[in-house]
């Protein structure tokens, strides 16, 4: 069975342009994930994808998550509340082009629709500028979090390209 999925290309080109969402209530933080741990990444990737059919990952033998989370170009947040896993993002940067990617993001299910997704995009789009990059981007698509998209434009990002893709 095939479907048409839209998918959409964001960027940000100045961190003057983020609403940022500041601060939360409660004991958040968001850490660079360091000594890097593919595993932690795996847990995310299925965890949090499984719902929005993050498929491409799952064939991935141990010795490709390991090349893919020892890539120095390729940054991984992890977001927690107390001492809780919450969520995640992995930043793959672009130096020649002075730009990141938003590879991919998102919370585990228990801590969705509780407006904590827009302060972890603020976070990510801020660590993104304060390597020294002239622009962020991200794409989403239809079968992300209902709220993905508009998030994602409420803090100020721009959609440059559209496309249906057929899956």
């Amino acid at each position: 069975m095939t479907q048409d999925v839209q998918r959409n290309y964001l960027e940000l080109k100045s961190i003057k342009d983020l609403n940022e969402v500041v601060e939360l209530n409660g004991d958040y933080s968001v850490d660079l994930l360091k000594p890097i741990n593919f595993q932690l990444n795996k847990f995310f990737y299925k965890n949090i994808g499984k719902k929005h059919k993050w498929i491409d990952r799952l064939v991935w033998t141990e010795a490709q998550w390991i090349d893919y989370v020892s890539n120095k170009n390729i940054k991984t947040y992890v977001f927690k509340f107390k001492n809780n896993l919450a969520g995640f993002f992995e930043l793959i940067f672009h130096r020649e082009k002075k730009e990141v990617e938003i590879a991919y993001f998102g919370l585990l299910e228990e801590f969705q629709n509780k407006k904590l997704g827009s302060y972890l995009l603020s976070q990510a789009i801020k660590k993104s500028f304060n390597s020294g990059i002239e622009r962020v981007w991200v794409h989403t698509c239809s079968l992300d979090h209902k709220n993905a998209l508009n998030n994602y434009i409420a803090r100020g990002m721009k959609i440059f390209k559209t496309e249906i893709i057929r899956i």
